[in-house]
């Protein structure tokens, strides 16, 4: 691997060598171009004799090459944000002291003639060096383990859902019809029926007299959707299904619990008001939600109650917080804010002309909680389910639940950032304002005109 490296220096020095037009903003950067089973390390030239190596991604190996960029000088590295490939160089980079600038892929592809790994960690090196790389968001080390729990919560939820969906399969199989009649098979009703099933119960009015008083169909109807054809192999499967789905819910209930000790580290602060009944009418909890009080912790870890905004609830507030953390520093406006979530538009200029303008394609975790949040706006009647609705109306359906998102956004940044309770009054009065507004450059436009801002100007004796 030496060969090939040392083979490459000697075949593209010319080709790879940047250009000295920048001057050297950080003469003590390395560049890293990470894989699953190799790395490529760039330092300076004038720091070894073989400023570029490779390393095979075992953890002595991660050590080796912290202590050989220690030796070199090396302050801060860049490195892209490969897969998950990164995360322990990351943090072995960064217990030894180094600055890690964690770089998204898409600003440094567009380059042509460097598709080599050696080229790239040359190319990451030199950027870095001359400070034209910027580092991507990354919470603090005891968010980002609260995050890796709630995501893993998360993909066990989505595989508690596959079986579901595989206890459908098997009832639809033998036309058992009783996940048409009730709207949750795994809610009480549903799952004593199955349960009666599976112990050799085949009397539909035995099994109808498993309904609970909250469902809604009768009981002669969950009886009439209960004659099917009992089929072993359909039972088997059916069986294994119940089975897997209680497993994940067992692993669901220990992640929660793992999740509520990292969130009771928490404290709020001295001066924090105790928390104020919530505004949302809530007959039970709400299905997926944590068993224990998830509120009260946003609350303490915000410093303000999220969820008195429309639309943001409680589960919405725990992605916030996994995600991003509850300190917002990190975002220098809700603008930029609005930009990390990809909720604004990403205008695109030439000749004065905007060629586009649609938001950026990206998967923020964050940003899809968000739209899910508008979603739930279509019908809400406070101002901000009004502006859902304008919006749905004017830019169409998709565009109007990134604008409703984008809306929501940036009232979670000021909420957050000022530490101010949600007031709509305040939304109901600024809306006013640019709608009058707005109507009148509109009418001065039809005649002709342009509005213009009246600028005061005050006089010594305070005469304006």
């Amino acid at each position: 691997m030496t060969k090939r490296i040392a083979a490459h220096n000697r075949a593209g020095r010319k080709e790879n060598k940047p250009a000295a037009v920048f001057s050297v903003v950080e003469p003590n950067a390395a560049g890293i171009d990470i894989g699953a089973t190799e790395i490529y390390v760039a330092v300076p030239a004038d720091r070894d004799p073989q400023p570029v190596r490779s390393f095979p991604t075992f953890t002595a190996d991660l050590g080796r090459v912290a202590e050989w960029l220690k030796a070199c000088g090396i302050e801060t590295v860049a490195m892209e944000s490969t897969g998950v490939y990164w995360v322990p160089l990351f943090q072995i980079l960064e217990s030894r002291g180094m600055r890690v600038c964690l770089v998204n892929a898409q600003h440094v592809k567009n380059v042509p003639g460097r598709k080599t790994d050696v080229a790239d960690c040359q190319w990451l090196q030199y950027l870095h060096s001359v400070g034209l790389l910027r580092a991507s968001f990354r919470p603090p080390d005891e968010i980002c383990a609260i995050r890796s729990l709630w995501r893993h919560r998360n993909d066990l939820l989505q595989m508690a859902a596959a079986h579901i969906q595989h206890m459908h399969k098997s009832l639809d199989q033998m036309n058992v019809q009783l996940q048409h009649v009730i709207s949750d098979i795994t809610g009480d009703t549903g799952m004593a029926i199955v349960d009666a099933i599976l112990a050799g119960q085949r009397d539909p009015q035995q099994l109808a007299k498993f309904r609970d008083p909250r469902i809604k169909v009768s009981e002669d109807v969950i009886a009439r959707s209960l004659v099917g054809d009992w089929r072993p192999e359909h039972l088997f499967t059916l069986r294994q299904a119940v089975q897997a789905w209680r497993h994940y819910e067992r692993l669901i209930a220990e992640c929660e619990e793992e999740v509520r000790q990292y969130l009771d580290r928490w404290q709020p602060p001295a001066d924090l008001p105790p928390l104020p009944p919530s505004g949302k009418s809530r007959k039970a909890r709400q299905k997926y939600e944590p068993a224990f009080d998830l509120r009260s912790r946003m609350y303490n870890a915000f410093g303000v109650d999220l969820t008195q905004i429309p639309g943001i609830g409680v589960l919405t507030a725990q992605v916030l917080f996994s995600e991003v953390g509850c300190d917002f520093s990190a975002f220098r406006s809700a603008s930029a804010f609005a930009s990390w979530l990809a909720l604004c538009p990403d205008n695109r200029k030439s000749g004065g002309k905007i060629l586009r303008s649609r938001t950026r394609k990206r998967k923020n975790r964050v940003a899809i909680a968000l739209r899910m949040a508008a979603q739930g706006l279509l019908r809400s009647q406070s101002a901000l389910g009004d502006f859902c609705r304008r919006m749905r109306a004017k830019l169409g359906s998709a565009e109007g639940i990134t604008a409703a998102a984008h809306k929501l956004a940036r009232i979670i940044y000021h909420v957050v950032t000022k530490r101010e309770p949600y007031e709509e009054s305040k939304l109901v009065k600024l809306t006013a304002q640019t709608r009058d507004l707005n109507r009148l450059k509109k009418a001065a436009a039809r005649l002709g005109h342009q509005l213009i801002p009246l600028t005061r100007e005050v006089h010594p004796e305070g005469v304006s």
